[in-house]
């Protein structure tokens, strides 16, 4: 048995697989999450540990003897999270999160003072990676950055609580701007750009490796046999990857969460930092893929349901499955600034051509295709790259509203397959990467086909043409209201 735990921005999730890679049992408790400012998004480390517990607890108890037969523990977690330790691990502030913008000024900085940072990391330095978080801290917290013993991801924090290792994966170390992504290790010169060294840093391992085991009052709490293992594990994003079977070349998929990702599984180191495209390691050896990535998909949704006081289940059921064509009202979805393709922390959303007639399902459907339009960016720049997406996987929260597939297919112009599974998110990779690690399997992705479709939501030839004028004049509103409310 394995089990898959993934620190999500909103929740805590584990599952507990079988060898056959059949979900047993799952849990989940949700975390807080805190802005103290506009533009600056905290979590409390300890929320993790104490939701961690709680769904692990919750596991044993539907199923002891699963439980007591567990071998392997894969962690996943949401990506480039400052969590950072002063001596007896004690965290030193709320880790700042990957959806955090204050670091904007950093980034250049990092830049001018690393002038081989895009070629190494493959990427563009942006605010929500880790390395500008820490030079936020250096240049306005001087006397906590100068207390720093140890830099982790959120994920690996939770490692540290368990095992009592620091250690991190390539794929989650790949979005801290700190690694050279194709070597696949630490950057002392991008370490240098922001007052850090190796020895700050946790041990590198492959997702597919063990990096320690469970400390033994956490096996007795939880019912297990013997210490299970603990797998380098993954990103959110490649972990999902791992789940939904988006580990050979060309494999995609679409993930509709709380931010929004188009993923594209690679066989070389891939960048294109022109477009904000991110270029990362994957979870498995010799592996790397490539992310288009939006802040703002669900969290787009569900900022509306909340301003107009309605569920976000309700408001996407009132626009039917299917709608017939573009709602006239447009939403920019840059609630939180943005990354793929503009790169600009300071972007701003909006509605534009409202008028006495615009109706309450004109905006909600306005804000589905705002996102819908925002990952077909991020397709444009895949392209760019020299990366086509055939097809993909659709998951996450948002994958459950037939209107929105619906209307993200037609965008797109690519048709988007649905899983069978109950389950094929980041826990569960997690859990197959535990699998490999326990069982020390030589071909890790054997453990990890993708699963069957229930079904393909195709795109409207007529609504796609249609969408393809809208998205041009999507594009030309983007320079012209995205910092509308700049004074």
């Amino acid at each position: 048995m394995f089990v898959g735990i993934d620190i999500g921005t909103t929740a805590v999730k584990s599952v507990l697989m079988g060898e056959d890679g059949a979900l047993h049992a799952s849990a989940s408790f949700p975390v807080p999450v805190s802005r103290p400012r506009a533009g600056w998004s905290e979590q409390d480390p300890e929320h993790w540990w104490t939701a961690v517990c709680d769904t692990l607890d919750a596991l044993a108890a539907a199923e002891p003897r699963l439980m007591a037969a567990v071998s392997g523990i894969g962690l996943s977690g949401h990506m480039h999270g400052a969590t950072v330790l002063g001596e007896g691990d004690a965290v030193l502030r709320p880790a700042i999160l990957w959806n955090d913008g204050r670091a904007a000024a950093e980034c250049a900085a990092i830049e001018a003072a690393c002038p081989d940072a895009r070629s190494l990391t493959g990427n563009i330095a942006m605010p929500g990676f880790t390395a500008p978080k820490l030079a936020w801290m250096r240049r306005h917290e001087p006397d906590l950055f100068a207390r720093i013993r140890k830099v982790l991801l959120p994920k690996d924090y939770v490692r540290l609580r368990l095992t009592g290792d620091y250690a991190s994966d390539m794929s989650d170390a790949a979005g801290t701007y700190w690694l050279d992504v194709g070597a696949r290790r630490w950057s002392d010169a991008l370490l240098a750009a922001t007052g850090l060294d190796r020895s700050q840093m946790p041990e590198l391992f492959e997702g597919t490796e063990p990096t320690g085991r469970l400390r033994e009052p956490l096996r007795a709490r939880f019912g297990m046999d013997r210490a299970p293992v603990v797998a380098g594990g993954a990103g959110d994003n490649a972990a999902s990857a791992c789940g939904i079977g988006a580990v050979t070349p060309g494999a995609a998929f679409l993930s509709l969460g709380t931010s929004g990702v188009l993923f594209v599984s690679n066989a070389r180191f891939s960048p294109n930092t022109e477009g904000a495209v991110h270029a990362f390691c994957h979870a498995l050896p010799d592996t790397w893929h490539q992310m288009g990535v939006i802040l703002s998909a669900t969290d787009s949704l569900n900022w509306f349901a909340r301003l107009v006081g309605a569920p976000a289940p309700e408001l996407t059921a009132a626009l039917g499955p299917t709608v017939a064509r573009p709602s006239p009202a447009f939403f920019m979805p840059y609630l939180s600034g943005e990354r793929t393709p503009h790169n600009d922390a300071g972007a701003r959303g909006g509605f534009l051509g409202l008028d006495q007639t615009t109706s309450r399902q004109d905006l909600t459907q306005a804000v589905l295709e705002g996102v819908a339009f925002a990952f077909r960016d991020c397709l444009r720049v895949l392209n760019d790259a020299g990366t086509d997406v055939a097809r993909a996987f659709a998951v996450g929260g948002g994958a459950n509203s037939p209107v929105w597939l619906s209307i993200m297919a037609s965008v797109l112009d690519r048709p988007l397959d649905v899983s069978a599974a109950a389950d094929v998110g980041a826990a569960y990779g997690a859990a197959r990467l535990s699998q490999a690690a326990a069982t020390g399997a030589r071909d890790p992705a054997a453990l990890m086909p993708p699963p069957r479709v229930e079904r393909t939501v195709e795109p409207d030839p007529a609504l796609a043409s249609a969408y393809a004028e809208r998205y041009g004049r999507y594009r030309a509103l983007h320079a012209s209201s995205a910092h509308a409310a700049d004074p």
